[in-house]
């Protein structure tokens, strides 16, 4: 019998802080596909995979980490959550909050959420309060709240959400066989780059499980971690925080990342790097994913590919290597761009052919003889 996905703390709970007691909170999460990207392994001369968590339950890998989250918030006997978030992590936030039947807050900047993300937030009942700030001041106040009130914070500076986020490390391992030679991915509050990191190092060593069992090492070495930020938003390239970061990409639009210093850690400790491209080099990136490798993409999540992009036309990527690349959100987060895009080719791309009821003409508007 063909194996049925359990969600990733029942896959890898050895790996994980959870007991035989604790009550799994889950929505199948994880298991996601590990594609080829044949245009991208053509242009570099390696091979290069795309992680796709995109396919996670809300569409993002945030569901990774906040199935861990919200198991320990309800084992804690949390009535409430409450997170910051540019989109995709509110979106996550609500829909387990809902799973555990807990309520959840989500603090969100003004006017810089897309309606593809508000809207999941919204569906799933959480109370959404605009911040007339930015990211990083959304935070604060939802650390200052958790502090003083009885609401669990459920942001990446919480390490469950670490501890979840590290399993898809785990699951290119069991994919490949062995870590790649390179792992590129975005970077925002910088959560992913740090669990990942985790996560290799963890698969490549002799691990404690939490059973009290020591744990084989699984895969034989480490990856280099690429992490690309975007231009306007490039707090860890430039070595001080951003005020005011502005980008396209609003998944990683922050300024303050809260998990700056294990981010560096995971580039230094890894022999990688960390830069930054820009939104002209990011669109370019999410318009070659869909219409050259069939994977849909939201803008954020194409920073990683636009980073490679960048590299391999300045001959900085080494070929017959392997390479995975995270992409972090499905398209239809933000669905606008892909219209933009493809617009940007060909004014016409958007419109649909109009033609008579009847086959010749449907045969002859796509070029059939």
């Amino acid at each position: 019998m063909a194996h049925v996905w359990q969600g990733v703390i029942n896959e890898y709970k050895d790996r994980l802080p959870v007991t035989k007691q604790t009550e799994v909170i889950t929505m199948g999460e994880g298991g996601t596909p590990l594609i080829q990207a044949r245009a991208l392994s053509e242009l570099t001369g390696s091979t290069v995979w795309l992680k796709f968590e995109g396919m996670n339950p809300t569409g993002s890998f945030k569901d990774r980490g906040m199935t861990m989250a919200i198991t320990k918030a309800k084992e804690s006997g949390a009535k409430a959550v409450v997170c910051a978030s540019t989109g995709n992590t509110s979106a996550s936030a609500a829909a387990y909050a809902k799973q555990a039947g807990m309520r959840s807050a989500v603090l969100v900047p003004e006017g810089k959420i897309s309606m593809g993300k508000m809207s999941q937030a919204v569906a799933h009942g959480a109370d959404i309060i605009q911040i007339d700030g930015n990211f990083d001041n959304c935070l604060e106040v939802a650390r200052k709240l958790s502090e003083s009130y009885p609401v669990f914070l459920v942001n990446s500076v919480n390490p469950y959400r670490i501890e979840g986020q590290k399993t898809a490390a785990f699951e290119v391992v069991d994919t490949l066989g062995d870590a790649p030679d390179i792992h590129v991915l975005p970077v925002g509050n910088a959560g992913n780059i740090t669990a990942y990191w985790k996560g290799y190092r963890e698969y490549a060593q002799e691990t404690p499980a939490t059973s009290g069992e020591t744990l084989s090492a699984v895969s034989t070495r480490t990856p280099a971690m690429w992490g690309f930020q975007a231009e306007g938003a490039a707090p860890l390239v430039l070595g001080h925080p951003v005020t005011e970061p502005e980008t396209i990409a609003t998944a990683i639009r922050i300024g303050n990342p809260a998990s700056w210093d294990t981010a560096i850690a995971a580039r230094d400790e890894s022999g990688g790097l960390i830069d930054s491209v820009s939104d002209v080099e990011i669109l370019e990136a999410h318009r070659w994913l869909s219409s050259r490798e069939g994977v849909f993409v939201e803008p954020g999540s194409a920073s990683g590919v636009a980073g490679l992009l960048k590299k391999a036309r300045a001959g900085e990527v080494p070929t017959d290597a392997t390479i995975v690349v995270t992409v972090t959100g499905h398209g239809l987060k933000d669905p606008q761009w892909a219209i933009k895009g493809a617009e940007a080719e060909d004014p016409t791309a958007a419109e649909p052919k109009r033609v008579a009821f009847d086959v010749v003409s449907v045969a002859s508007a796509l070029g059939l003889e």
